[in-house]
C-alpha cells in the first residue's frame, strides 16, 4: 500500500537429548552496532546501485523468461500464463493476459531514471496487449494494478513529452487503454446498492450468460472502497465523469453502513444488501487500502468530505483496535473484545499512513514492532501471533514494510531508518534471490521458495527503497508533484484543480470532537521534531527488544541458555514446547531477589526457578496431526496422508474408529459457488480446494449438499506437509457451531496423490482419523512413550533457597525431575563435587558440575522406532 510523503515426545532418548541441549549455555545476543549510525553518502549511493541492479535481475528475468505473459515463475524460469498452471484459487484472480507485470513496471522504470527502458516498453505494452480477454479477473487488483498502471505510466509520459526530451511521438495512447479498461470494469457496480461485484469478465462483463461470474454476493471492504484514486483520475483526465462517480457512490455505501456506535467498518459486506458478512475490524487485510483510499482522495482531488470520514475512522481506531505497538481486529459493534490473537502482514502499510496525518509516535511504535519480528524471521510473515511467532509462514516479498520505512525516514530524517532499509536489500538478496528473478518464501521458518514472483514485487518494493536512498535532486522530476495509489503508482496532485467535486458528494454534519493539531492541516516537520533528532529513538527504545531479539549484552544474575536449534528450523520457543517445555517470564516469575531486593525485569529473558514442574500439555499448544488413509482396493491402508485439523465441526480425536466414505471431487472444485453436485456428493466425503473464500462457507455449503467429509487441498503448488508445518483451519468470524461433519486439510503434494488416486480408480474408500489410531498400527506396550509433558524451569541466583535450606551452601544449581509412575530423573550440583549421580538405570557414577550425564541409547540410529 503506498502514498508519497506530500505536505504533512518423552522416550528416554528424548529426555537424554533435551537435558545435553538445555545444559549447553551460551551468550545473549546484542544489537547490531551500526543502526542509529549516519550513513554516508558514498554508502548511500552505493546501496541504490545495488537496488538497481536488483531491479535489473527481477526485470531482466521476467522480460527474458516470462514476457508476455503475466507473471514469472522464477523457480521454473518460465512465465504464469492462466490456465496453463494449476489453478491457485483467487490468487490467479489478478491474471488477465495482460502482460500484468510489464504494465505495473511502466512507472518504476521512470523512477529508477531507466527512460529508454522505459520507452522500450511502452511501446511493447501498446503493440502487444490486449485487454477484451475472455477472462474473469478480479475488479480490485485489476483497477490497482492494471489500470493504477496505465494511469501512472501515461503520467510519466506525459510530463517527459512535455519537456521536450524524449517520448515526442507519444500521443496519449496509454490513456486511450486506461479508458478501455475502465469501461470494462464498469459492469462491475451494476448492482442494486453501487458495491462492486468482485470479479467481472473483460470480455462479457458480468451479467452476461458467458460471462461465468456474477455470482458472488459479497466483497472486501478494501475491495469497494479503494477505487476511487484511479477512477477519479481516470474521468479528470478523460472527461468522462461515470467513473469517480461508480468509485465515489461505493465509498458512499460504506461509510453509510459503517457501524454508528464505534464508527467502524467490517470485513466483508453483502454487495446487493448492504449487510455486514464478517465484522471484524481491523486495519490490514480487507480493509487497509479504504482508510488509505479517504486519506489520500483527500489530498488528491481536494474533497474535505474524505478527510472528514477519514478522520472519523481515524479516532475509531486509534481508540479500539491501535494498542501500541499492536493493531488488533475488534468486534465492529463491540469493540472492546479483541477477535483473534494475531495480525496479518499487510497492517505493515498503517505506519506510513499515521505519518501522512502527522500521528508520527504510533507510527514509530508499530514500525518498531515490526521491524523486531523481521529480526526475528528474517521477513515478516504473512501472519504472527501477538507473542511475535508465527501463524502463516508465506512471505510473497510485500513491500508495505518497505513502504512505511521510507515514510519514516521522510519524516524524521533519522538514518535508523537507512539501516532498517539496508537490511530489507540484504534479506532479499541472501534469502530470496535465485538464478531467475526473486521467489517468494513459502515459510519463513524453513527458507523454502515458492514459485512466484508478484507484480506488485516490481512495482513497488524497489520504488521504496530506490527513494530511500535518494536526494530529490538525483531524481529525474519533483516526487512532491504525486501521490502514491496503493499499489504505489503516480498521479500527479495537480488533479485537485482540474474538475470540481462530484456532485452529490456529501456528508452528514459531523457530531462536535476534540480535534488535534493535525486533523485539518498539514503536518510540519519543525513542528514534529523541534530541534530533537533523537525524538524517534526515544519512541523506539521501549519497544527495541519487544521480540527478544537482538539484545545487546549486560552484565546480569540472569544466564542465558543456548539452544542448537538451527537444524530444526523451528523457533526457539516452539521448539522447546514441541518437547513439552514451558519457560516463564521474568515478568511473570516476580522481580524480587535475595533479601527482597528488587531486580530489573529483563524483556524476553526467561528464569528457570531450579526444580522442573510437571505438567499436562494443554490441547492448545501444538496441532495434533490427523491422517487421511486410503483403505480400498489397491490401496488397503497403504497409503496415509498426514492432514491439518480444523477448529471446527466433528471432533475426530473423539471418534474410536475415525470417519469412512468414499471421495467424491466437488464441482465447483472450490466450493464457493452453489454445488452443482449436491446428489453425486450426498452421503459422500467431498474433495474441494482451498481458495477463494473461506473454510467455514464451503463447509456449509458441503454439509448441506450431504457430504459426510470434506477434505480440503491446498491451492499453492508444491506444498507438503515435510517441509510446512501443519496449521488449524479456523473459521470466518460467524457462526461455526452448526457445522458437525469432520474437516482435514492435505498440502498439495499430499493431495495430489489422493486426486491421482481418484483419476486412476472409480472408487476410492478412505479413513478420516487421528494418527494414533492409523488403521493396521501396532502398539507395543514396551515402546509406548511415557506421555506429554509439560517442564517448568527457573534459574536462581546464588544463595537464593527454599525455605530450611540456610545450612546448606550451595552454588547456582539446576535441576530437572521428571516424574512419570515409578520414573524419577535428577541432576544436581550438591555442595561436594563428587556427589554420585543418578541415571534412569539405577546405575552411580561420579561426575562433575557442567558434565551430562545420560544412559545409554535404548535404540540404535536406524531403528525407525527411535524417539525422534
Amino acid at each position: 500500500m503506498g502514498a508519497k510523503l506530500f505536505c504533512w515426545p518423552q522416550g528416554s532418548p528424548g529426555i537424554a537429548m533435551m537435558l545435553r541441549a538445555l545444559l549447553l549455555t551460551g551468550l545473549l545476543s546484542w544489537a547490531n552496532g551500526q543502526e542509529g549510525q549516519a550513513m554516508l553518502p558514498e554508502e548511500k549511493s552505493q546501496i541504490r546501485d545495488q537496488i538497481v541492479e536488483m531491479f535489473d535481475h527481477a526485470y531482466g528475468s521476467y522480460m527474458k523468461y516470462a514476457y508476455p505473459a503475466d507473471e514469472l515463475m522464477p523457480l521454473s524460469c518460465r512465465g504464469r500464463v492462466r490456465g496453463l498452471e494449476p489453478n491457485r484459487g483467487d490468487i490467479d484472480d489478478s491474471l488477465g493476459k495482460f502482460s500484468l507485470t510489464l504494465i505495473d513496471t511502466l512507472d518504476t522504470l521512470v523512477v529508477l531514471n531507466k527512460l529508454d527502458e522505459f520507452e522500450d516498453a511502452v511501446r511493447r505494452t501498446l503493440r502487444d496487449v490486449r485487454l477484451d480477454n475472455d477472462v474473469v479477473v478480479s475488479v480490485f487488483e485489476t483497477n490497482i494494478r492494471v489500470l493504477g498502471g496505465l494511469l501512472g505510466a501515461h503520467t510519466m509520459a506525459d510530463m517527459l513529452r512535455q519537456r521536450g526530451e524524449r517520448m515526442q511521438w507519444y500521443g496519449d495512447e496509454l490513456l486511450h487503454m486506461a479508458k478501455e479498461l475502465g469501461h470494462r470494469l464498469l459492469p462491475a457496480f451494476n448492482t442494486t446498492s453501487g458495491l462492486p461485484y468482485p470479479r467481472v469478465n473483460l470480455r462479457y462483463g458480468v451479467l452476461n450468460p458467458l460471462s461465468r461470474t456474477g455470482t458472488e454476493s459479497d466483497t472486501c471492504t478494501a475491495c469497494a472502497g479503494t477505487m476511487i484514486l484511479e477512477f477519479a483520475a481516470l474521468s479528470r483526465l478523460s472527461g468522462e465523469a461515470v467513473f469517480e462517480e461508480n468509485a465515489r457512490k461505493a465509498l458512499d455505501v460504506l461509510w453509510e453502513k459503517r457501524q454508528r456506535g464505534s464508527d467502524l467498518v467490517g470485513t466483508v459486506i453483502n454487495i446487493h444488501n448492504g449487510d455486514w458478512v464478517r465484522r471484524d475490524s481491523g486495519v490490514g487485510a480487507g480493509i487497509d487500502s479504504y482508510y488509505e483510499y479517504l486519506m489520500k482522495a483527500y489530498v488528491l482531488l481536494g474533497d474535505n468530505v474524505y478527510l472528514e470520514r477519514f478522520n472519523t475512522h481515524y479516532r475509531a481506531i486509534m481508540k479500539y483496535i491501535s494498542q501500541p505497538p499492536l493493531l488488533l481486529n475488534v468486534h465492529m459493534h463491540n469493540p472492546t473484545v479483541s477477535v483473534r490473537s494475531w495480525m496479518d502482514s499487510l497492517l505493515a502499510f498503517f505506519p506510513g499512513l499515521q505519518v501522512l496525518r502527522g500521528d508520527l509516535k504510533p507510527a514509530i511504535e508499530t514500525h518498531e514492532m515490526l521491524y523486531q519480528v523481521t529480526k526475528q524471521h528474517k521477513f515478516l510473515p504473512e501472519a504472527f501471533t501477538t507473542e511475535f511467532r508465527v501463524h502463516w509462514g508465506q512471505h510473497p516479498l510485500r513491500p508495505e514494510f518497505a513502504e512505511s520505512t521510507y515514510y519514516l525516514y521522510k519524516a524524521t530524517g533519522d538514518p535508523y531508518y537507512l539501516r532498517v532499509g539496508q537490511s530489507i536489500v540484504e534479506k532479499l538478496n541472501a534469502h530470496a534471490r535465485v538464478p531467475c528473478g526473486f521467489a517468494a518464501v513459502q515459510d519463513v521458518r524453513t527458507g523454502a521458495h515458492e514459485d512466484r514472483m508478484d507484480s506488485f514485487f516490481l512495482a513497488e518494493m524497489f520504488k521504496y527503497l530506490y527513494l530511500l536512498f535518494s536526494e530529490k535532486n538525483q531524481l529525474h522530476f519533483d516526487i512532491d508533484d504525486y501521490i502514491f495509489t496503493t499499489e504505489a503508482h503516480l498521479l500527479p496532485v495537480s488533479l485537485s484543480t482540474s474538475q470540481p467535486p462530484c456532485r452529490g458528494n456529501n456528508t452528514e454534519a459531523a457530531t462536535a470532537v476534540e480535534e488535534d493539531l493535525f486533523t485539518y492541516t498539514c503536518p510540519s516537520t519543525q513542528t514534529l521534531f523541534p530541534n530533537n533528532p533523537s525524538f524517534a529513538k526515544t519512541i523506539r527504545d521501549s519497544y527495541k527488544y519487544l521480540t527478544g531479539v537482538g539484545r545487546a549484552f549486560h552484565a546480569s544474575p540472569v544466564r542465558g541458555i543456548d539452544l542448537p536449534l538451527h537444524d530444526h528450523s523451528m523457533e526457539p520457543v516452539e521448539f522447546l514446547r514441541s518437547m513439552g517445555v514451558s519457560l516463564t517470564p521474568l515478568s511473570e516469575a516476580g522481580t524480587t531477589g535475595t533479601w527482597g531486593v528488587r531486580r530489573e525485569v529483563h524483556k524476553g529473558v526467561y528464569r528457570v526457578k531450579l526444580v522442573a514442574e510437571v505438567t499436562q500439555t494443554t490441547e492448545e499448544e501444538e496441532v495434533e496431526p490427523l491422517l487421511v488413509q486410503l483403505i480400498s482396493p489397491p490401496f488397503l491402508g497403504r497409503t496415509v496422508l498426514t492432514a491439518g485439523p480444523a477448529k471446527f465441526g466433528m471432533d475426530l480425536t473423539k471418534q474410536e474408529h475415525g470417519v469412512k466414505g468414499s471421495i467424491v471431487k466437488t464441482s465447483p472444485y472450490t466450493a464457493c459457488g452453489p454445488i452443482e453436485n449436491a446428489e453425486e456428493l450426498s452421503g459422500h466425503i467431498a474433495l474441494a480446494q482451498r481458495g477463494d473464500c473461506m473454510f467455514a462457507a464451503k463447509a456449509h455449503r458441503l454439509q448441506e449438499a450431504g457430504a459426510i467429509g470434506v477434505i480440503f487441498i491446498d491451492h499453492r503448488e508444491g506444498s507438503n506437509s515435510a517441509e510446512t508445518p501443519l496449521f488449524q483451519m479456523v473459521g470466518d468470524g460467524g457462526s461455526t457451531a452448526d457445522i458437525t461433519i469432520p474437516l482435514v486439510f492435505l498440502f498439495s503434494q499430499e493431495g495430489a496423490l489422493l486426486t491421482s488416486a481418484l483419476e486412476d480408480h472409480s472408487n476410492v474408500d478412505v479413513l478420516m482419523l487421528p494418527k494414533e489410531r492409523r488403521l493396521g498400527k501396532t502398539t507395543d506396550k514396551a515402546e509406548k512413550p511415557l506421555g506429554k509433558m509439560n517442564i517448568k524451569f527457573r534459574l536462581a541466583e546464588e544463595g537464593e533457597l527454599e525455605d530450611g535450606e540456610e545450612g546448606e551452601a550451595r552454588g547456582p544449581t539446576l535441576q530437572f525431575v521428571l516424574e512419570k509412575g515409578e520414573v524419577v530423573l535428577e541432576e544436581e550440583e550438591y555442595k561436594q563435587q563428587g556427589d554420585s549421580c543418578l541415571t534412569p538405570g539405577d546405575d552411580h557414577m561420579q561426575c562433575s558440575y557442567g558434565q551430562t550425564v545420560t544412559s545409554p541409547p535404548s535404540h540404535s540410529p536406524n531403528d525407525p522406532n527411535t524417539d525422534p
